[in-house]
């Protein structure tokens, strides 16, 4: 079996962030890591691609395939931020309604810029799915 991809990769977050071309891109990151922390008391780390991550859990799914993953996470893209949150969290739906500007893929949250957002939304949106995560893989 190959060796997991998604892991992390001991890159300096903050010297990662300071190398993204945007300013703007650079503030917001800066402003996401300061969110994600404070929510989930982890200390941020690089991991494989070019994701900041926080924490990390095992999970073992219901088919048998297993890792480890962060509990909350973001990109900083070139185009947009990708926000990774659980799939499944308290008031998933009535929250993405109120976030503001944003498109949603499997796995993530997209945004062009934290402008589009409200802030106090995303907060809760990353508490509830930081609670859901927690509930099934305690730290």
């Amino acid at each position: 079996m190959s060796a997991a991809k998604f892991k992390p990769t001991g890159e300096d977050v903050v010297e990662f962030i300071e190398s993204i071309d945007s300013k703007q891109k650079q503030i917001d990151s800066f402003v996401l890591l300061d969110l994600f922390k404070e929510v989930t008391g982890f200390e941020p780390q690089m991991w494989y691609p070019n994701i900041i991550g926080f924490g990390t859990y095992h999970y073992v799914y219901d088919s048998g395939r297993e890792g480890d993953t962060s509990y909350l996470a973001f990109s900083p893209r070139k185009a947009k931020f990708s926000l990774y949150l659980a799939t499944e969290f308290k008031d998933k739906e009535k929250l993405l309604a109120q976030l503001g500007k944003h498109t949603t893929g499997k796995m993530c949250i997209y945004v062009n810029k934290l402008a589009d957002i409200d802030l106090d939304v995303l907060k809760t949106m990353l508490e509830n799915s930081m609670e859901h995560t927690l509930s099934k893989y305690p730290k």
